[in-house]
Protein backbone atom coordinates (compact mmCIF):
# COMPACT_ATOMS: atom_id res chain seq x y z
CA UNK A 1 0.00 0.00 0.00
CA UNK A 2 1.35 3.35 -1.04
CA UNK A 3 1.01 6.19 1.64
CA UNK A 4 -1.42 8.96 1.04
CA UNK A 5 -0.27 11.81 -1.17
CA UNK A 6 0.45 14.87 0.77
CA UNK A 7 -0.40 17.08 -2.25
CA UNK A 8 -3.38 16.21 -2.69
CA UNK A 9 -5.48 18.19 -0.71
CA UNK A 10 -3.59 21.27 -2.34
CA UNK A 11 -5.15 19.99 -5.63
CA UNK A 12 -8.24 19.67 -4.52
CA UNK A 13 -9.04 23.20 -3.78
CA UNK A 14 -7.24 24.27 -6.79
CA UNK A 15 -9.02 22.02 -9.36
CA UNK A 16 -11.96 24.41 -10.99
CA UNK A 17 -13.78 21.77 -12.41
CA UNK A 18 -17.50 21.51 -11.72
CA UNK A 19 -17.30 24.90 -10.30
CA UNK A 20 -19.74 26.31 -12.94
CA UNK A 21 -22.34 23.13 -11.83
CA UNK A 22 -22.00 24.13 -7.92
CA UNK A 23 -22.66 27.81 -8.70
CA UNK A 24 -25.67 26.65 -10.60
CA UNK A 25 -27.08 24.26 -8.14
CA UNK A 26 -26.58 27.29 -5.67
CA UNK A 27 -28.18 30.13 -7.93
CA UNK A 28 -30.76 28.19 -9.35
CA UNK A 29 -33.75 27.80 -6.43
CA UNK A 30 -33.49 31.41 -6.25
CA UNK A 31 -33.66 32.34 -9.92
CA UNK A 32 -37.21 30.15 -9.49
CA UNK A 33 -38.22 31.83 -6.91
CA UNK A 34 -37.77 34.66 -8.53
CA UNK A 35 -39.18 34.06 -11.74
CA UNK A 36 -42.14 32.60 -10.28
CA UNK A 37 -42.75 35.36 -8.06
CA UNK A 38 -42.65 37.58 -10.78
CA UNK A 39 -44.88 35.50 -12.94
CA UNK A 40 -47.10 35.49 -9.64
CA UNK A 41 -47.05 38.98 -9.27
CA UNK A 42 -47.72 39.69 -13.20
CA UNK A 43 -51.36 37.91 -13.09
CA UNK A 44 -52.33 39.39 -9.90
CA UNK A 45 -51.96 42.91 -11.70
CA UNK A 46 -53.03 41.37 -14.30
CA UNK A 47 -56.40 40.67 -12.73
CA UNK A 48 -56.44 43.66 -11.13
CA UNK A 49 -56.33 45.98 -14.13
CA UNK A 50 -58.95 43.87 -16.05
CA UNK A 51 -61.38 43.66 -12.79
CA UNK A 52 -60.88 47.80 -13.04
CA UNK A 53 -61.26 48.01 -16.61
CA UNK A 54 -64.74 46.02 -16.81
CA UNK A 55 -66.25 48.37 -14.44
CA UNK A 56 -65.23 51.80 -16.56
CA UNK A 57 -66.78 49.49 -19.09
CA UNK A 58 -69.85 48.88 -18.03
CA UNK A 59 -70.48 51.98 -16.25
CA UNK A 60 -69.46 53.70 -19.26
CA UNK A 61 -71.89 51.59 -21.72
CA UNK A 62 -74.71 52.36 -19.13
CA UNK A 63 -74.08 55.95 -19.10
CA UNK A 64 -73.92 56.18 -22.76
CA UNK A 65 -77.63 55.46 -23.28
CA UNK A 66 -80.63 57.08 -22.43
CA UNK A 67 -82.46 54.00 -21.10
CA UNK A 68 -81.97 50.36 -19.91
CA UNK A 69 -83.62 47.56 -19.16
CA UNK A 70 -82.66 44.08 -17.30
CA UNK A 71 -81.82 42.43 -20.66
CA UNK A 72 -79.56 45.56 -21.62
CA UNK A 73 -77.90 44.81 -18.45
CA UNK A 74 -77.37 41.16 -19.01
CA UNK A 75 -75.25 41.59 -22.15
CA UNK A 76 -73.74 44.44 -20.49
CA UNK A 77 -72.78 41.64 -17.85
CA UNK A 78 -71.68 39.29 -20.93
CA UNK A 79 -69.50 41.72 -22.22
CA UNK A 80 -67.64 42.29 -18.65
CA UNK A 81 -67.17 38.36 -18.33
CA UNK A 82 -65.34 39.33 -21.92
CA UNK A 83 -63.45 41.59 -20.54
CA UNK A 84 -61.67 39.40 -17.76
CA UNK A 85 -60.59 36.93 -20.84
CA UNK A 86 -58.43 34.78 -19.62
CA UNK A 87 -59.72 34.77 -15.75
CA UNK A 88 -62.44 32.76 -14.62
CA UNK A 89 -65.54 34.90 -14.98
CA UNK A 90 -67.12 32.75 -12.53
CA UNK A 91 -64.76 34.99 -10.10
CA UNK A 92 -65.96 38.20 -11.20
CA UNK A 93 -69.03 39.90 -9.67
CA UNK A 94 -70.52 42.89 -11.39
CA UNK A 95 -72.96 45.67 -10.06
CA UNK A 96 -74.48 49.09 -11.87
CA UNK A 97 -76.57 51.24 -9.85
CA UNK A 98 -78.07 54.83 -10.80
CA UNK A 99 -77.59 56.55 -7.93
CA UNK A 100 -79.04 60.97 -7.44
CA UNK A 101 -78.74 63.26 -5.16
CA UNK A 102 -81.81 64.81 -3.82
CA UNK A 103 -82.49 68.71 -3.19
CA UNK A 104 -81.25 67.89 0.26
CA UNK A 105 -77.88 66.62 -0.21
CA UNK A 106 -78.30 63.04 -0.02
CA UNK A 107 -77.57 60.17 -2.54
CA UNK A 108 -79.99 57.30 -2.75
CA UNK A 109 -80.26 54.65 -5.37
CA UNK A 110 -82.61 55.24 -8.54
CA UNK A 111 -82.37 51.61 -9.52
CA UNK A 112 -79.32 48.90 -9.46
CA UNK A 113 -78.53 45.44 -10.53
CA UNK A 114 -76.04 43.14 -9.78
CA UNK A 115 -75.00 39.83 -12.26
CA UNK A 116 -76.14 37.69 -9.44
CA UNK A 117 -72.71 36.70 -7.65
CA UNK A 118 -71.46 38.22 -4.82
CA UNK A 119 -72.29 41.71 -6.04
CA UNK A 120 -76.17 41.74 -5.74
CA UNK A 121 -78.57 44.80 -6.29
CA UNK A 122 -78.82 47.51 -4.28
CA UNK A 123 -82.43 48.58 -2.82
CA UNK A 124 -84.35 51.59 -4.06
CA UNK A 125 -83.21 54.76 -2.14
CA UNK A 126 -80.58 52.76 -0.08
CA UNK A 127 -78.77 55.73 1.14
CA UNK A 128 -75.38 55.85 -0.49
CA UNK A 129 -72.36 57.24 1.99
CA UNK A 130 -68.97 56.28 0.07
CA UNK A 131 -69.62 58.87 -2.68
CA UNK A 132 -66.10 61.18 -3.05
CA UNK A 133 -67.29 64.91 -1.92
CA UNK A 134 -68.26 67.03 -4.88
CA UNK A 135 -68.88 64.57 -7.25
CA UNK A 136 -72.31 65.45 -7.91
CA UNK A 137 -74.37 68.40 -6.98
CA UNK A 138 -78.12 68.20 -5.76
CA UNK A 139 -80.45 66.57 -8.05
CA UNK A 140 -78.11 65.26 -10.30
CA UNK A 141 -77.69 61.78 -11.28
CA UNK A 142 -74.37 59.80 -12.12
CA UNK A 143 -73.81 55.80 -12.88
CA UNK A 144 -72.05 53.81 -10.55
CA UNK A 145 -69.97 50.45 -11.89
CA UNK A 146 -68.67 48.25 -9.51
CA UNK A 147 -66.54 44.99 -9.70
CA UNK A 148 -65.43 42.51 -7.18
CA UNK A 149 -62.89 39.62 -8.33
CA UNK A 150 -61.62 37.02 -6.39
CA UNK A 151 -58.16 36.25 -8.02
CA UNK A 152 -56.73 32.49 -6.93
CA UNK A 153 -53.34 32.14 -7.54
CA UNK A 154 -51.60 29.75 -10.19
CA UNK A 155 -49.21 28.59 -7.66
CA UNK A 156 -51.85 27.69 -4.50
CA UNK A 157 -48.67 26.49 -1.97
CA UNK A 158 -47.67 30.30 -2.19
CA UNK A 159 -51.04 31.97 -1.80
CA UNK A 160 -53.52 29.80 -0.19
CA UNK A 161 -56.66 32.13 0.18
CA UNK A 162 -57.75 33.82 -3.04
CA UNK A 163 -57.05 38.03 -3.23
CA UNK A 164 -60.38 39.97 -3.66
CA UNK A 165 -60.05 43.26 -5.99
CA UNK A 166 -62.74 45.64 -6.09
CA UNK A 167 -62.89 48.70 -7.76
CA UNK A 168 -65.67 51.28 -8.47
CA UNK A 169 -66.27 53.61 -11.21
CA UNK A 170 -68.60 56.64 -11.27
CA UNK A 171 -69.64 58.50 -14.92
CA UNK A 172 -72.33 60.85 -15.41
CA UNK A 173 -74.94 60.24 -17.47
CA UNK A 174 -74.36 61.40 -21.27
CA UNK A 175 -77.45 62.21 -23.10
CA UNK A 176 -79.65 62.74 -20.67
CA UNK A 177 -79.61 64.08 -16.64
CA UNK A 178 -80.56 60.29 -15.46
CA UNK A 179 -80.56 56.70 -17.15
CA UNK A 180 -83.94 55.38 -16.37
CA UNK A 181 -84.46 51.32 -16.22
CA UNK A 182 -87.53 49.83 -17.32
CA UNK A 183 -87.44 47.20 -15.15
CA UNK A 184 -84.77 46.98 -12.17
Amino acid sequence: MSPANPKAPRRFWRDQHGVAAIEFAFIAPIMMLLYFGLVEFCQGYMASRRAGHTASIVADLVAQSDATSTQDLAQVFAIGDMIMRPFPSSQLSIRVSSVTRDDKGVAKIDWSRGNDKALSALGKNTVVTDLPAGLIENDESLILGETEFKYTSAFGQVLKTPITFTRSYYLRPRTVNKVACSNC
